[in-house]
């Protein structure tokens, strides 16, 4: 979704500050969702009764973009506005209860979560490589078609995955004592940073090639490349953790990051360049991802499972995101796009200063 999804809304005839505002309704729905049905799905010990729930509510929801609604200006803002927020209320319940339903199946095996994680990054490369030829022969307007056809498949696919509850460990903790922990405050706030930190990737990556010349397979292939750089990296985890030690792979991460969005606000019009800044999504998604999800599981514990990668999403992927999209949207137009990735570098310079600072990992 996210690499088509901002020229789609820009093919409608919506503007830079609208379709920043549109992303921004999908990512700020996580700020609460994940926290919801994390709490059921606590409760209940059912997570996966929720990720079936909330694929089958969401593939409903989303059916509404195939209405088209339109106003005195064209297609109705506000219509998309809550088919959106309604669809990504139930989309953003899934996620995180599979997350904990993956670390509930591996056991004592936490360690191959990458192996599995890897997975999800090949359909991503297919969707994108594939779609980008799709679009070029018949046009970005068969997306929310080919979106809605993806999420009924994910829907069917989640019945065949069976019921795990958590282990309830017998040191278990209430969540507020786990969330007074000073490295559990700073990781959340470094989750926090980095995703922001992407906003005018996420939002206006795919705009700002095409704007400088680059076709949709080409814009296609670029995204590919980054998921291909990250499933490397999680391939090969298990050996640059023994090598390199967690935390330093995890601070290079978020350096990392920083210099790509420079390199991206700097050298779009270099293929070259634009080549290696995407293979540094290896680190600046796929490390940072990787790290993050661990010790979120090592941090929340027994009946807080469900709610710990609740949190993760909803302050990272959710207020992150949010936040990234409405500044990424406003200084698209008004102070231009260099200024725009020097402000996600910046970003992603404060997370590393604030994991430098207090995020202590014993790996």
């Amino acid at each position: 979704m996210l690499p088509y999804w901002g020229l789609y809304l820009e093919s409608l005839g919506f503007k830079p500050a609208q379709i920043g505002e549109l992303m921004a309704l999908i990512m700020a729905t996580k700020i609460i969702s994940p926290n919801v049905w994390g709490w059921i799905a606590d409760h209940t010990g059912k997570p996966m009764a929720i990720v079936r729930l909330g694929s089958l509510a969401a593939a409903v929801a989303f059916s509404g973009t195939l209405i088209t609604v339109t106003d005195g200006f064209g297609h109705s803002f506000l219509w998309l506005a809550v088919v959106m927020t309604v669809f990504s209320f139930f989309w953003n319940a899934s996620l995180p209860q599979f997350e904990a339903t993956t670390f509930s199946h591996l056991g004592d095996q936490t360690h191959r979560y990458s192996s599995i994680r890897l997975w999800g990054s090949i359909g991503f490369i297919l969707a994108v490589t594939v779609l980008g030829f799709i679009f070029e022969a018949v046009g970005i307007g068969a997306l929310p078609a080919i979106l809605l056809t993806l999420m009924v498949g994910i829907w069917l696919m989640s019945l065949l995955v069976p019921e795990r509850e958590s282990a309830v460990v017998s040191s278990h903790l209430p969540l507020r004592d786990v969330l007074r922990r000073p490295e559990v405050i700073a990781l959340l706030v470094v989750c926090f940073l980095m995703q922001a930190s992407h906003g005018p990737y996420y939002t206006f990556y795919s705009i700002y090639l095409e704007d400088h010349g680059y076709s949709r397979t080409l814009i296609g292939w670029l995204w590919a490349l980054g998921v291909i750089a990250e499933v490397l990296v999680f391939m090969f985890m298990h050996r640059l953790v023994p090598r390199f030690g967690l935390r330093n792979i995890f601070l290079a991460s978020l350096l990392c990051a920083a210099l790509r969005w420079a390199l991206i606000g700097l050298y779009v019009d270099s293929l070259p360049i634009m080549i290696f800044a995407q293979t540094l999504h290896a680190a600046s998604f796929g490390i940072y991802h990787a790290v993050s999800i661990q010790l979120i599981h090592q941090y929340f514990t027994g009946r807080n499972q469900g709610r710990g990668q609740a949190l993760y999403s909803s302050l990272s992927f959710g207020a992150g995101g949010a936040v990234g999209s409405l500044y990424s949207g406003y200084m698209w137009s008004s102070a231009g796009p260099l200024a725009t990735y020097f402000l996600a570098a910046i970003i992603a310079v404060a997370a590393f200063l604030v994991a430098w600072r207090s995020v202590r990992i014993d790996a």
